[in-house]
């Protein structure tokens, strides 16, 4: 296995970690700052819309900059955005902070698939994407729960801090070991947004951006939604989640197989009224242990397996 990969897919990791763990430490932000579970769920919007405007945007303005100091600075911007989120004292401060975390992970992403496709033999560029990619998944399965159970024991500072660290150490790896990469050839944001003209794609777009919008809605307040069974033991809650992010990670690789062998169509719409369904019934199925974590399979497995067939399409 390439080390320079790996370095590339621990930056990934903490990526989506910083963006799922704030679910199992919403609680606790709002009891520590004074306000509302509602008010608190805004970390997860301004680094989410910071991230999703920034990303094409930048990847166009930084199309010609150089590679390994672009992905420095983007950890460099993650790193202090996340220090800045663990020492804040105020709600107006952390959301800065989480939308210039979400800022540095817009830069870094993008740029870390094109350099690791770039490291890569033509042969070896699937694997290459792959590895760099199992960084961002593996953190619903590993960093989501980690961060939790690490907030379990300490507060939430303690898992921002987390965060924080996994950066630093991805941007010391990336400037000591990933060597000069070739600039790409630089494209322009209106020929990147040109696709979306066509309604086939923008429906696809819709259908992603209704469904996810959904599936993660509710997972930034898994904390309150499972109350009940986890009578708010961060402990528990991230059992709950390892439960989720495993579900998450099978459905993936599962949805892989399903398309090669059914209509993306057929699996699209099957997974979107079992979740669907699943939903409805969270309310109940949330008072126990046992259904709460089946609910959480069905729940991953559904949300997660919905990535490849969209791809597909």
């Amino acid at each position: 296995m390439d080390r320079r990969l790996l370095i590339l897919a621990l930056g990934m990791f903490a990526m989506g970690t910083d963006n799922f763990v704030v679910a199992g430490i919403l609680p606790g932000v709002a009891n520590s700052l004074h306000t509302s579970v509602g008010a608190a769920g805004l970390m997860v919007t301004f680094y989410a819309l910071t991230y999703a405007i920034a990303a094409p945007v930048m990847a166009a303005v930084a199309g010609s900059w150089p590679r390994k100091p672009l992905l420095v600075g983007a950890l460099s911007v993650f790193v202090v955005g996340n220090a800045i989120s663990a020492m804040a004292t105020d709600l107006h401060w952390v959301l800065f902070a989480r939308a210039l975390a979400g800022f540095g992970a817009a830069l870094f992403s993008p740029t870390a698939l094109g350099v690791a496709s770039a490291l890569a033999s033509p042969e070896k560029r699937g694997r290459a994407l792959a590895t760099v990619t199992a960084g961002l998944t593996g953190a619903t399965a590993l960093g989501s729960p980690i961060g939790t159970f690490i907030g379990g024991f300490g507060t939430w500072r303690t898992t921002l801090w987390f965060v924080t660290l996994l950066g630093l150490v991805a941007m010391i790896g990336v400037w000591t070991m990933l060597p000069s990469v070739a600039q790409p050839q630089p494209i322009k944001l209106r020929d990147r947004l040109t696709p979306v003209r066509d309604t086939r794609v923008a429906l696809t777009l819709l259908t992603s951006l209704f469904a996810f919008g959904g599936f993660l809605m509710v997972y930034t307040y898994a904390g309150v939604v499972l109350n009940r069974v986890t009578h708010g033991d961060e402990r528990m809650l991230a059992g709950l989640f390892l439960v989720w992010g495993v579900a998450a990670t099978v459905g993936n690789l599962l949805a892989g197989r399903l398309v090669d062998k059914f209509a993306s169509r057929h699996i699209i719409n099957a997974m979107l009224c079992i979740a669907a369904i699943n939903f409805c019934a969270l309310p109940w199925t949330s008072a126990h242990v046992a259904s709460a974590a089946l609910a959480l399979i069905v729940w991953g497995l559904c949300g997660w397996g919905l990535i490849v067939p969209q791809q597909h399409r």
